[in-house]
C-alpha cells in the first residue's frame, strides 16, 4: 500500500461540516428501519427468504455488496502513508492500542458472559445466548475506521494523531482481527467455524483496503479537492447501504422482537458500559502520561467506538441474517452516534481540567 502523494493531513482535512445530516440522525434512521424491516418481514415473508437464500460459500450476495458499498468509501479516508508519523505521537498511541487491542475485546467478553449468561439470561432465549455474547464480541474486536474523523474533530483533536491511529489500527486489523475473535469465541465456549472467519477477513476487511487504497490514488492524482469531493458524494450511499442491510436484518429478526421487545435494551446495557469504561480509561491514562488534550481526546474515542459495519457484515457471515448474533451487532449501531456524542461533549467539557492537572503535573 502506497502513501498518498499529498501529506498525511492534506486528503483527511475534511470540508464539509464535522459531522452529516444522516450521520448526526444515524440513530432516528435506524430506528425507523427496526419499524420498516419488522413490518416488511411481516407482510412479504417469502421475498425476504429468497434473499437470504442468495448465497455463494456462505456469503450473502445482496449483504456482501451492500456492505462493500459501507466500507471502501469509509477506507478512503485511511491514508496508510499517516504510519510514518506513528513515533510523533508515540504515548497516544500507545495508549489507544492498549484499549483497542488489550482491553476492549476482553472487557466486552467479560461483560457479555455476565449480563447475557447471567444477569439477563433468565429474559432471553436460551437457544441465542451464545451468538449475543458472539455479536458483542465482534462488535468489540475492530476499531472504528470512518466515525472517529467526526468525533477528532468535533473535540478538535490533532489530525495527524486520528490519521496516523486509523492508519495503525486499519493495518493491525488486517492481521489480528481473526484470530483475537477466534480466541474469544473458543473462551466463550461457541464454535468458531475458522474457514468462514477467514473469508470473512477476506471479503470484508482485505480486499475493501486494496480496493479503497488503489481508489484513493487513483483519485489523489487529481489533486485533494476531487478526492473530498468524491469521498463527500459517496457519504449518503454508504449510510444508505448500512440502512437497507439493517432493514434486511430486521426483516429476519421481526419475530424474535416481537416475541421479546425488550430484547435490545438488554443487549445495550454491555455495549454501553463498554463505552464509558473505555473512553473513560483512555483518557485517564493518556492525562497520567502527560498527553497533550488535542491526542488525548480522539484517543478516547478511538478507543471507545467500533467498527460495526464490520461487526455486521462477519456476524452474518459467521451465524445468519437470523442469529442473536447479528442483532447484537445491530445494536451497536443503534447507539453508537447519542453514546459517542456524549463522551464527545464530556471531553470537551473536561479540557479545563485536565489541562490544569497537566500544568500541576509540570
Amino acid at each position: 500500500m502506497t502513501a498518498s502523494p499529498l501529506a498525511p493531513d492534506a486528503a483527511a482535512r475534511p470540508t464539509a461540516p464535522a459531522i452529516g445530516f444522516f450521520e448526526r440522525y444515524l440513530t432516528v434512521w435506524v430506528a425507523l428501519c427496526i419499524v420498516a424491516g419488522i413490518a416488511l418481514g411481516q407482510w412479504l415473508p417469502t421475498f425476504f427468504q429468497a434473499v437470504a437464500a442468495l448465497e455463494v460459500a456462505q456469503v450473502n450476495l445482496p449483504v456482501g455488496l451492500l456492505i462493500w458499498v459501507m466500507i471502501v468509501p469509509m477506507l478512503l479516508k485511511v491514508d496508510f502513508g499517516a504510519l510514518g508519523q506513528v513515533a510523533s505521537h508515540a504515548r497516544g498511541i500507545g495508549v489507544t492500542l492498549f484499549i483497542n487491542w488489550a482491553v476492549k475485546p476482553f472487557s466486552m467478553a467479560l461483560l457479555g458472559w455476565i449480563f447475557v449468561r447471567h444477569v439477563f439470561a433468565p429474559w432471553l432465549p436460551a437457544d441465542q445466548l451464545d451468538s449475543y455474547v458472539a455479536g458483542l464480541i465482534l462488535l468489540a474486536a475492530a476499531p472504528c475506521t470512518a466515525m472517529v474523523f467526526v468525533w477528532s474533530q468535533l473535540c478538535k483533536g490533532d489530525p495527524l494523531f486520528t490519521l496516523s491511529q486509523v492508519a495503525l489500527n486499519d493495518a493491525i486489523m488486517v492481521v489480528a482481527f481473526a484470530p483475537i475473535v477466534a480466541l474469544l469465541l473458543g473462551l466463550s465456549s461457541i464454535t468458531v467455524p475458522w474457514d468462514t472467519l477467514l473469508t470473512s477477513v477476506g471479503l470484508y476487511i482485505v480486499v475493501p483496503v486494496v480496493l479503497a487504497q488503489l481508489w484513493r490514488r487513483s483519485l489523489l492524482a487529481k489533486g485533494a479537492g476531487h478526492f473530498q469531493s468524491v469521498v463527500a458524494r459517496l457519504g449518503p450511499f454508504s449510510i444508505g447501504a448500512l440502512l437497507l442491510t439493517l432493514v434486511l436484518l430486521f426483516a429476519f429478526q421481526g419475530e424474535a422482537i416481537l416475541r421479546q421487545p425488550l430484547v435490545i435494551a438488554m443487549l445495550a446495557v454491555p455495549i454501553l458500559i463498554q463505552v464509558v469504561f473505555n473512553s473513560g480509561l483512555a483518557y485517564l491514562l493518556n492525562r497520567r502520561l502527560r498527553v497533550p488534550h488535542c491526542v488525548a481526546g480522539p484517543s478516547a474515542l478511538i478507543g471507545a467506538s467500533n467498527f460495526f459495519e464490520l461487526a455486521v457484515a462477519t456476524a452474518i457471515a459467521l451465524f445468519g441474517f437470523q442469529s442473536g448474533a447479528a442483532l447484537a451487532t445491530v445494536v451497536g449501531v443503534l447507539i453508537e452516534v447519542p453514546v459517542m456524542l456524549a463522551v464527545v461533549a464530556l471531553v470537551n467539557r473536561s479540557r479545563g481540567w485536565y489541562e490544569r492537572e497537566l500544568a500541576e503535573a509540570r
